[in-house]
């Protein structure tokens, strides 16, 4: 999956950036106040994709 295309579907589920790492950058879900990181890849793996909306709270993309 395109970085791009999962950072946009998140955002869709109402989860906001909260900031940019030194690889990473930090998302987070205020309805369920969890985050997670998403690397900074062109493309995450369909697994890692699975694994960052599972730790954020949403369905996944």
């Amino acid at each position: 999956m395109k970085r791009k295309d999962l950072l946009r579907y998140m955002n869709s589920k109402g989860c906001k950036l909260i900031r940019e790492g030194g690889r990473h950058s930090w998302w987070h879900n205020p309805v369920l106040n969890k985050r997670s990181a998403i690397p900074r890849h062109n493309e995450i793996n369909d697994i890692l994709a699975k694994k960052i909306c599972k730790d954020l709270g949403i369905p996944p993309a």
